[in-house]
Formats: C-alpha cells, structure tokens, sequence
C-alpha cells in the first residue's frame, strides 16, 4: 500500500514549489490605497495600477519563510495553545466526561418516546449542532471561535457511536458552511459589499436561500456519514487514529461513576471571584448593542447573565462541583457569543476568556496552582503538532509575497474574465475567487485585493456588483475547508487529531459537491430579478 505523506511533508513541498515560482513567474505589484469602509480603514488595490517589478527569486528565504510564518500566524498559534491548556485543566476534572455521559443517559432516555425513537436523538443532535453552529458562521463569521468547541464535540461524537470526522463536520465544517453561505457576516459580506459601493446586507434574501441550501446539503451529508459509521465503525478512515478517542472515552466510562461528588471549599472562592468579575462588568456595561446586517439592538445582558450565573452557581455547587464546573462551561460559551457580538471579541479576549475559564475550573476540582499549571502545560504540550502545523502553512504566504509574484497571479487571472459572456464572466470570478483563496485564505484581506477590481469591471459587462459579492463570498468560504494556508483549518484538524492528508482524501467529494452547487446558485442572479441583485 502507498504510504500518504506527512502533513509536514506536504506543507513543505508547496512551500518548495512556490519557491521555485518565484524564479518563472514575473515579479508584479499593484499600487495600493487606504479607504474607509463601514468605519474601517481598509488596504486596498488601485485598479490598473498593477506593474512589473524587480525579480525576487527566493533561495535559502524559504528556511526563513517558516519563522516569517510562524510570526504571522502567532496569534492563532498562541490561541490554540491556550485552548489545549484550559482545556486540559477542565478535562482533568473529569466534568466533561461526566457531562457527556449524563447528556447521553438523558437522550437514551428520550428514545422511550415513540417520536424520538423514530427520528433518533442522536440525529436530531447532529442537525441541531450544524444548525446552529451553520447559523453562527453565517450570522457573525464564526471561524476561530470553533477550535474551542471541537475538544467538545469529537469527544461527544465518539461518544455517541461515530468518529472524529463527524464531530468536526458539527463545528468546524458547519461554521465555514455558513460562512460560505453568509447572510450578515461583517468580515466577508460587510466590507465587499462597502468596496463595491452596495448598501450592507443588501440581497439578505437571496444569501439566506443559499444558507439555508447549503445548510440541509451539509445535515443530509453528515447523517448519512454517520449512519454509515454507526453500523460499520472501521469504514471510518479515522478509526484506527481515534483509538485516542476511544481509549478517553472507555477510561471516562470506567471511572465516572465513582467520581467524588462533594463540593471543596475552593469552588465556592471561585464561585465568589466569578460573581464579583461578572457584577463589575454589569456595572461598566449595563447595555450591550448587537448589530445584526443595518440594525443594531440594545439589550440589558450582563447584568442579567450575571444575576443567572449567580442564581446556577449556586444550585449546581450544592449538587457537586461537576455540575458547577458545566456551569462555567456553559456561561463561558454564553459570553463567547456575546463578546463576540456585542464588543468585536477576537482571538486575544477569547483566549482570555478561555484561560480564565480553565483556572476557575482548576479551582473548583480543589486543585492546587502547580496542579494547574502542570495541566495547563500538558494540555499545550499535547496539541503543539497542530500549532506548528499551523506555523508552518503560514510559510507559504511568506514566499509568495517576498517573491512578488502573489499580485501576478491575481493580475493574471482577472485578465482571464474578458470578452465572456455574464454568466460566465460569474463563474470566472468565483473559479478566480476560489483560486486566490488557496493563497490569500482570508476573506477580509482578499476583500481588499480583489473587490476594487471585480467591482469596476462586472460593470463593464453588464453584471451586478451583488453578484460579485456573492461570487467572492462562495470562492472565499467553500475551498477555506481544505486549503492548507488556513490557520483555522490545520488548527481544527490537529485538535480533532485527524491528518491533514486523510481529512483531504476524504473531504474533496462534499467540497466538489458545495463548489458545484455555488456554480448553480450563481445563475439566478444573472439571469433572474432578485431583490438587491
């Protein structure tokens, strides 16, 4: 049997390659202006300013290429390390174990009812999970914000009889559906759209036909993936990796039930510390603002998640400290959102959030603070493949840029779109969209370098400016999945414990499926009068 290259292995022969670009392909660049954008101020390409340059044949850089990369991608690569830490600590409490055999004893229960029992509630936690998950990515650009929930739900979906395949397809895959099929999403749709000169959320209802689409195809994917693996476990190509898994889940199982259920003195400090935190926030921001698309709301949420905490802190620390250790997980799921919403959150106040959420958790099982730390450093010890790996695909935007040939590529593609007809002059921008994303996997910065141009010349043939928003919108969210210059994927992929390499190999027929399907969407909206197109 042929053996699959390493994830590693892979990386470095596209870094190789892009190297050897540099020496071939001209040295180009655009000129670049700075404008305001839904009161950002954004980078951006002047249109027809791209010129020749210098050569920049990259030799020995492409060594130094992968500290280049590890420096751009820092934050994620601190973010996932932290995640691995806090989490540890809270898995060394065993409540998530005991969560989830709790919940699954609660949903067997449920199957005694003649509906559940016909539909499965296993499968109604599937479709509920991408739902909402879906909905997160389409709404607010959820991304990142899913490498905290895959340690939660592959573990679950072990649990419940699938692999770790599936449980990525309830996050991770779910969110980047979603955002591939934005309806509001600030981050892709908010700043095209203000490049493009359209108003923002303009054409919501077409968008949330497509999300909604795309949506069931994912939920229809997913169960019948996981019926196949219910009934056969080994025609998973992860079931002999997520023995890890397994071997979690069977030790979980072996020991649940004789966890201590006594409440320490410590989780009520932490308790106190949590409420007091939570009350002097209420106090600074007793109203929250949420801005959904063009309208904004006004809500009173910190003082009453603060007075709700209170209120399920002490129930759930009369019961045991697990149930109160689930209730600091919960809450900081709750605030997650919220921050995210409602103060523009990224990955530095999340993975504070996090942190702050592991200690608490050490607290509360009565661990001592060297106990904590060393959880901590075992939990970012034991993910720190997925951080390098996350480092190293950052090399490859590194050798592109240095070797001034990344705007070449961008310049020669838009040249491909002239003298088409408008349906496939739609097609070409999303086939370049979904190109550039392989090189540029951020949908903010690929805004920037591509709307100033797409924009301009859908005039010129007819097209409308919405229907290049929804061509870059499908180009930049669908190939963000299995792209290896994503930091958000190669980090989901190490958490999950899946390769790179295996997660391709199986991926590439949905991907294939979804690329198709944003085809085929495209074309209402050059052939048909659709509000806001």
């Amino acid at each position: 049997m042929k053996k699959v290259p390493h994830t590693f292995v892979i990386i470095g022969c596209m870094i190789l390659l892009c190297g050897i670009l540099t020496w071939f392909v001209p040295a180009g660049e655009f000129s670049h202006e700075t404008v305001t954008v839904n009161g950002a101020s954004r980078d951006v390409i002047v249109n027809g300013s791209y010129h020749t340059v210098e050569q920049s044949p990259q030799t020995w850089q492409i060594f130094g290429s992968l500290l280049e990369g590890f420096q751009k991608q820092a934050g994620i690569i601190a973010f996932v390390l932290i995640i691995g830490g806090a989490f540890q600590i809270m898995t060394g409490s065993r409540a998530i174990d005991f969560g989830i055999a709790a919940f699954l004893r609660k949903s067997r229960e449920l199957e005694s009812r003649k509906f559940f029992k016909r539909i499965g509630t296993d499968r109604i936690v599937i479709a509920c999970s991408i739902l909402i998950f879906s909905l997160f990515g389409a709404v607010f650009g959820m991304s990142e914000e899913t490498l905290a929930f895959i340690i939660i739900f592959v573990p679950l979906a072990i649990s419940m009889g699938y692999d770790s395949i599936t449980g990525l397809l309830m996050v991770y895959v779910a969110a980047h559906t979603g955002f591939s099929g934005a309806i509001f999403n600030p981050f892709t749709i908010g700043i095209a759209q203000g490049l493009s000169g359209l108003p923002l959320v303009s054409g919501f209802e077409y968008r949330t036909a497509v999300w909604l689409l795309l949506t069931i195809v994912l939920i229809v994917f997913t169960l019948l993936y996981a019926g196949k693996i219910k009934k056969n476990p080994e025609a998973s190509p992860m079931y002999k990796a997520d023995e890890y898994w397994r071997s979690r889940k069977e030790k979980s199982e072996e020991n649940t039930d004789s966890l201590r259920k006594e409440t320490p003195l410590s989780a009520w400090i932490a308790f106190t510390i949590i409420s007091i935190i939570t009350v002097l926030f209420s106090f600074k921001h007793p109203q929250t603002s949420f801005t959904m698309g063009s309208r904004t709301f006004t809500i009173v949420c910190l003082p009453i998640l603060s007075a709700l905490h209170f209120i399920s802190g002490i129930w759930t620390l009369r019961k045991s400290y697990l149930y109160y250790i689930l209730d600091i997980l919960a809450f900081t799921m709750i605030f997650l959102v919220v921050g995210v919403l409602g103060y523009g959150w990224y990955i530095t106040e999340i993975s504070a959030l996090f942190l702050a959420m592991g200690i608490a958790a050490g607290m509360a099982m009565g661990a001592g603070a060297n106990n904590i730390a060393k959880e901590f450093i075992a939990g970012a010890k034991d993910i720190l493949t997925a951080a390098l790996i996350v480092g190293l695909a950052g090399g490859i935007i590194v050798v592109l840029q240095d070797g001034k040939i990344l705007d070449t590529i961008l310049y020669a593609l838009a040249g491909t779109m002239e003298g088409t007809s408008r349906g496939v002059t739609a097609n070409i921008m999303y086939a370049i969209q979904t190109t550039i994303n392989i090189f540029i996997p951020s949908g903010s910065a690929k805004a920037a370098l591509t709307m100033p141009i797409m924009a301009p010349f859908s005039d010129l043939v007819g097209l409308s400016r919405q229907t290049t928003v929804l061509a870059f919108q499908f180009g930049d969210g669908f190939t963000n999945m299995i792209t290896p210059t994503s930091a958000v994927l190669m980090g989901a992929l190490g958490i999950a414990r899946i390769p790179y390499e295996v997660w391709v190999k199986w991926f590439w027929k949905i991907l294939l499926v979804f690329i198709i399907l944003g085809s085929l969407l495209l074309l209402p909206t050059v052939y048909f009068s659709i509000n806001g197109f």
